[in-house]
């Protein structure tokens, strides 16, 4: 039902990631991400709790693979889940229960990790992540839009996607990009669309 990206710039150490899903509101309950810590997407059957156990963890020293292990040995129904992990290093790590839906799979990348279930390709991933480091030079929510459009060209998920999200940190407490499509046809040309009138507020706080 999803695919999703998550991503460091190594240059300006921003996190972020990008998701986007056949279900309404994707990024409401997929998308995680906290400035100098790390990003998480949540996703298959997805317990919205565990990204900030995640995250809370590599707050405190842990690194992406370790704070995953110790959150998942704990879950309860640990075999519906499925999420991606990066940390302020750049270190990544997954997970995908027993019984993620259908085919899925996760690749990784300089910075980078990609994941999905229920995909039409088991070159979706693969795709995500060589699109996020061909221009490294970009911003970072340019780069996880490059990667979401090539995860749809290569395939997507086996439906129709309904909503997607952008999600970027950087050295304040609060996102410096949030963007959402809750509903549409075509969620990844709308999010693309909304992009440019989000940069004026990467300067800083606005009334």
């Amino acid at each position: 039902m999803t695919f999703s990206l998550v991503g460091r710039c190594h240059r300006t150490g921003m996190l972020g990631l990008v998701v986007t899903s056949s279900s309404a509101a994707v990024a409401a309950r997929c998308a995680w991400a906290r400035g100098g810590v790390g990003a998480v997407a949540t996703q298959n059957v997805t317990d919205p709790s565990l990204a900030p156990q995640v995250l809370d963890r590599m707050e405190h020293g842990r690194s992406a693979a370790d704070a995953l292990s110790e959150v998942m040995a704990k879950a309860p129904f640990a075999e519906y889940r499925q999420l991606a992990v990066i940390d302020a290093a750049g270190r990544t790590a997954s997970y995908s229960g027993a019984r993620t839906l259908g085919r899925h799979r996760s690749s990784s990348g300089r910075d980078c990790l990609a994941a999905g279930n229920l995909l039409a390709d088991g070159k979706v991933t693969s795709a995500m992540v060589h699109a996020f480091e061909r221009r490294p030079q970009d911003h970072l929510a340019d780069r996880l839009l490059d990667a979401l459009r090539a995860g749809a060209a290569a395939g997507g998920e086996e439906g129709p996607v309904r909503s997607s999200g952008l999600l970027v940190t950087d050295k304040v407490t609060w996102p410096v990009t949030d963007l959402r499509i809750d509903w549409h046809d075509d969620p990844i040309t709308e999010l693309a669309r909304l992009r440019p009138h989000s940069r004026p507020e990467l300067r800083g706080p606005r009334g």
